[in-house]
């Protein structure tokens, strides 16, 4: 028998947090890890390193275990760093272990195969931390420790660079834990403070709360919260399912809608959770709150950085709020403010509904479709823009997966990376044909790993956004209709089963048969076949008067 390696050795710490999935690429720089894990768990092979993070991040959403990612070095962990960004923004523990050159030459600048300039540097600017495996006695401590790191909230990728020469050092498996802090009490608010606050939610005649990511952990108490005050919950979306959107006191991610502003107008108190005010979830800062705004975050450079906050309330979520619940008093709420959230809830979905147009077919097409537990992720498309990110129903956080910084392309991996974690339970992505063609090689691996998901791609034969936004504000387009492949044979050539929409009516069966049958399915969705939105979809994005000066010519916005 051989003895243990640095392989080994990952995959006796991963076995120890539950992880039983792995993605990456295998290279002469990372091959001890990539036959261990391949061996004694499951090694997912993607086609592109940025994929192998995406897909990571959304085993780790899907699941709430730690998600791992193995790329080569130099240019393999180049390739990473657009992904380790996407999962900084959204906060999501994973272990990525990039490859490294020989330790004897590391740092040295000869060219050595591989070698980059200071790659810890760069991990280092899009991780939340990064370390360097040293020498070998220290590799399990290291591993151990980067781990911890990054499942401690609060939570983020964590890069370990490892020179292949130590890669294939012997090691002891001693069976160590890696060290994650068990959930002490958390230090509470000052009491006047915590005290200040529950006199302002119970004097509240019109109480709303804000719901953002840091909301996701505390979702009882968020829950019991709406039913003391009888307050209405918007969220971000990060928040979404926080309560489950079929509550009827939950506005949803519509703060910015007619409805959801006329709403925050109306309240006299909003408490915000967890929550860091997006530009895009917030027209750029220009959404007005409620003069009186009590926000509770976990990050203190994060209160008031915003919005002021009337009191804020440095803390974990789930122990301040359980805190104010036992400070509230109930019965000042108006007697209507419940139907006027019931009314702008409604009113902000029937507005959606129309603007979306033969779209709202395919929403409901999908929530029929799926169980609740369904993942439904989204890549940064017209349809996640729209519906996807507010009008299709969410009822629990892990299956809200979409990339939060903003990236287009992710939507594919990181749907993959939840659907792996969640078998026996359909996953569905949404991609346009523009995103879709960023990491086109991930059909390959769909294809390769059956998953239970279907894919559907929504084909307007471009970059559908930004056309919009050119055909609103520029005498021309540039850089927005590309060439698209013939998805039916795109399908046909990865060994994946194809099927198409290109009526409402053919939503409902198409979606149903392709979310029942097991394995994966690329769905076309055939926009111009389709028929535009009543409303084309512009992102919310300002633009300079001067850039604006030259109306637009011709154009038909899809």
């Amino acid at each position: 028998m051989t003895r243990p390696n640095g392989g080994d050795l990952l995959v006796e710490t991963l076995r120890g947090l539950g992880v039983d999935t792995v993605f990456g690429i295998v290279s002469v720089h990372n091959l001890p890890l990539v036959e261990a894990v391949d061996r004694d768990l499951r090694f997912v092979p993607v086609r592109h390193e940025a994929a192998a993070v995406n897909a990571a991040d959304g085993y780790a959403r899907a699941t709430g275990r730690l998600g791992c990612a193995l790329t080569s070095t130099g240019t393999g962990a180049g390739n990473a760093a657009g992904s380790l960004i996407e999962s900084l923004s959204s906060g999501t523990p994973v272990l990525h272990v990039t490859g490294q050159i020989d330790s004897a030459y590391l740092g040295s600048g000869r060219g050595f195969i591989h070698e980059t300039k200071d790659q810890l540097g760069m991990l280092r600017a899009v991780s939340a931390h990064a370390v360097t495996v040293t020498d070998a006695e220290s590799a399990g401590d290291l591993l151990r420790e980067a781990a911890a790191r990054a499942l401690t909230a609060p939570h983020g990728p964590v890069s370990v660079e490892w020179p292949i020469d130590l890669q294939f050092a012997p090691q002891r498996l001693t069976g160590t834990p890696v060290p994650v802090p068990a959930p002490a009490a958390p230090a509470l608010p000052d009491a006047a403070l915590l005290d200040e606050a529950a006199a302002l939610l119970s004097a509240a005649r019109r109480p709303l709360l804000w719901a953002g990511g840091g909301a996701n952990t505390a979702r009882p108490e968020v829950a019991a919260l709406l039913d003391a005050l009888n307050a209405g919950l918007v969220t971000s979306n990060s928040g979404r399912g926080a309560v489950p959107e079929s509550d009827e006191r939950v506005l949803g991610n519509y703060a910015t809608a007619p409805a959801g502003r006329a709403l925050l107008a109306e309240a006299d108190v909003l408490l915000t959770i967890g929550t860091h005010f997006r530009s895009n979830e917030t027209a750029d800062y220009a959404l007005e709150l409620p003069a009186t705004h009590l926000q509770i975050d976990l990050d203190p450079a994060a209160l008031a950085r915003v919005y002021p906050a009337t009191v804020a309330l440095h803390g974990d979520a789930s122990a301040v709020l359980a805190a104010l619940l036992g400070r509230v008093t109930s019965g000042s709420t108006e007697k209507s403010w419940p139907g006027r959230v019931r009314e702008a809830r409604t009113a902000a979905r029937a507005a959606q509904r129309h603007a979306i147009g033969p779209q709202a077919a395919i929403n409901d097409a999908i929530r029929d479709a799926c169980p609740p537990g369904s993942v439904i992720a989204r890549d940064v498309t017209i349809p996640s823009s729209t519906w996807g990110n507010r009008l299709l129903e969410i009822t629990d956080p892990a299956t809200n997966v979409f990339p939060r910084g903003g990236g287009i392309g992710q939507g594919l991996a990181m749907g993959i990376g939840a659907a792996l974690g969640r078998p026996g339970t359909p996953t569905v992505v949404i991609a346009g044909d523009g995103g879709l063609a960023v990491h086109l090689g991930e059909l390959l691996t769909l294809a390769q790993e059956k998953p239970d998901l279907t894919l559907l791609v929504f084909n307007d034969g471009g970059y559908g956004v930004l056309r919009n936004m050119q055909d609103n504000h520029f005498p021309r387009r540039s850089g927005v209709d590309l060439a698209t492949p013939d998805f039916a044979l795109l399908a046909a050539a990865t060994g994946l089963p194809y099927a198409r929409i290109a009526a409402e009516a053919d939503a409902g069966p198409v979606i149903k048969e392709a979310t029942t049958t097991p394995g994966p399915t690329l769905v076309e969705i055939d926009l111009t076949a389709l028929g535009p939105m009543n409303t084309p979809f512009t992102p919310p994005v300002k633009l300079p008067a001067a850039a604006t000066d030259t109306p637009a010519e011709g154009g038909n916005p899809s």
